[in-house]
């Protein structure tokens, strides 16, 4: 499998742990990776690490040399961030590489380059001509995989713009994901958007009015959904392969709790596999060798299918 793995924020830790992960995978016949990035940045970066080789690269020019300085925040790096994801998805795009990492962005720096930018999902259904609301993420880590039908927004705007047919297209972003990756009719769990999913009305009609029609549509369907009910209770069972939250805290605290730091985030409902490495730029730590790829390693392995 062909796999991009775009460099994110370069004076992050992201060249650190990209050619970290690619020297992983080297010699191993089913994963291919290749860097997207500036290569003056790469063959430095692995230069750093001391390797006799840098690993393969497609050169994605963005950065000026002035702007490169590991461990600093800097808009020019912020625009080469956005350049490199571009690159890259092109690339799945033409069917030249099979999927795409992108290592971890420092959404400042993207903003103060003047671009609008809230993370990769946005950008990547941009670059795919696919309606933002059309795109979903999906956090996965030790054998759990939630998906989230809202995101980065307040709980107010999420909940106003809820509906039935929202919740559905998450719900079908998730199928076609799940077979991508080889499996072909995933349990789905769909959370409740109030405690209890409501209590039949109890604690307000939002689940009467959203997720439960979402649900008995899904169902007549013929998927295997459940729900929606209270994100406690199904999260405790852990009887299903991918759950639906409503908002983003429903999903991203049980993901992190089990897994800090090492979780995968796909952007789903797209053309193109994406995913990228759930943790921050870390530039305290950037350019001293010590950063730790794990995580892109084991976004890899789930891209591949072998997780």
């Amino acid at each position: 499998m062909r796999i991009a793995i775009i460099l994110g924020d370069p004076n992050g830790i992201g060249p650190e742990i990209a050619v970290k992960a690619a020297q992983h995978f080297a010699g191993d016949d089913r994963i291919r990776p290749l860097l997207v990035g500036d290569a003056f940045v790469i063959e430095d970066t692995a230069a750093r690490l001391g390797l006799d080789a840098t690993p393969a690269f497609v050169d994605a020019p963005a950065l000026e040399p002035a702007g490169y300085a590991p461990g600093t925040l800097d808009p020019r790096a912020g625009k080469a961030t956005v350049a490199y994801a571009t690159a890259a998805v092109t690339l799945a795009l033409e069917g030249k590489v099979d999927a795409v990492i992108g290592c971890p962005h420092s959404e400042t720096a993207v903003n103060r380059a003047g671009i609008a930018f809230n993370g990769y999902p946005g950008l990547v259904a941009d670059l795919t001509g696919t309606p933002r609301e059309r795109a979903f993420m999906m956090l996965a880590a030790k054998e759990l995989r939630i998906v989230h039908a809202t995101l980065h927004e307040s709980v107010s705007a999420a909940l106003a713009r809820l509906s039935p047919e929202l919740v559905i297209a998450a719900a079908e972003a998730i199928v076609a994901t799940a077979r991508r990756l080889g499996q072909v009719s995933p349990r789905i769990g769909v959370f409740g958007i109030n405690p209890h999913a409501g209590e039949d009305g109890l604690f307000g009609d939002d689940d009467e009015r959203i997720t439960k029609p979402a649900v008995a549509e899904l169902k007549q369907r013929g998927l295997a959904v459940d729900g929606p009910v209270g994100a406690d209770l199904p999260l405790s069972q852990r009887k299903h392969d991918v759950y639906l939250a409503m908002f983003h805290d429903q999903g991203h605290i049980p993901i992190k709790l089990i897994s800090p730091l090492r979780a995968s985030a796909m952007t789903i409902g797209v053309p193109v596999l994406f995913a990228s490495v759930a943790h921050g730029c870390a530039f305290d730590i950037a350019g001293k060798g010590v950063a730790d790829p794990t995580g892109v390693i084991e976004t890899v392995e789930l891209l591949a299918g072998s997780r």
